[in-house]
């Protein structure tokens, strides 16, 4: 940044050639950690390998990014986006489906080819957080706030659920909470890691399958919920006079 004096005043600009240089720049190391993450993970990465395939002096990275934690955040956030443009994911073209489904089946089915476009672009970075989440505290906390952002994606899912079936999903309720819980476990890339890229299913198997897996889940969690709101009747009585279980008539 330079600036201009004239008078009393002081104006300032940024220079448009140095603006693009320094985004080619993180354009360049992101690119290159994102590569090494998914190759070799987050340990045996190195700030050093990821200048040197960038084309940079090591200080740059640590400049640009701070440290190797946040290169990892910042690569699994475009990977889940799909670009570093700062719109929420919930406001994007792919993601737009979810949000105008009709019916349970086009939501489920909406919702699965998110979860297999998610799989296509972070799998191998989800792994690598994981994997990391053990290596200090910066890189645990990223793993729980992935983990987290999940659950919250599963609970927009959920609340649309409830918008187009209304009455049966109210957010906070035990069946709303249950159904939550179901699409957490099953939104997870690794499924995507294992199906896909372990076992060679094709992308279109993986979402259809992944969508018939929700609407069991969301099935089953609803009974699950629903049975755990009965009174629990004991089915076998204690006799004063007995030291075990009465048997009940017959």
């Amino acid at each position: 940044m330079a600036s201009v004096k004239g008078g009393n005043e002081t104006r300032s600009y940024v220079s448009p050639r140095r603006e693009e240089a320094a985004r080619q720049t993180r354009r360049a190391v992101l690119t290159a950690a994102a590569e090494h993450f998914r190759a070799a993970g987050y340990a045996a990465t190195s700030l050093a390998q990821i200048a040197e395939s960038a084309g940079v002096a090591r200080p740059t990275v640590t400049t640009v990014f701070g440290s190797k934690c946040a290169l990892l955040k910042e690569a699994l956030d475009e990977a889940l986006a799909g670009d570093d443009d700062p719109v929420p994911v919930a406001q994007r073209p792919w993601f737009r489906p979810v949000v105008e489904a009709r019916d349970r089946e086009e939501l489920f089915a909406a919702y699965a080819h998110v979860c297999t476009v998610i799989g296509s672009r972070a799998a191998l970075l989800f792994e690598a957080a994981r994997r990391a989440a053990d290596v200090g505290e910066d890189t645990r906390d990223l793993w729980r706030a992935t983990v987290d952002n999940r659950r919250r994606g599963a609970a927009m899912v959920i609340a649309r659920l409830e918008d187009i079936e209304a009455g049966r999903w109210a957010v906070g309720t035990p069946t709303a909470e249950r159904a939550t819980d179901a699409l957490w476990l099953l939104n997870d890339p690794a499924h995507y890691l294992a199906l896909v890229l372990g076992r060679g299913w094709s992308e279109d198997e993986f979402s259809a399958w992944l969508g018939r897996q929700f609407e069991t889940a969301v099935n089953v969690a609803a009974r699950q919920a629903a049975a755990s709101s009965l009174p629990h009747a004991s089915a076998r009585s204690i006799s004063p006079s007995s030291s075990g279980p009465s048997l009940p008539a017959t």
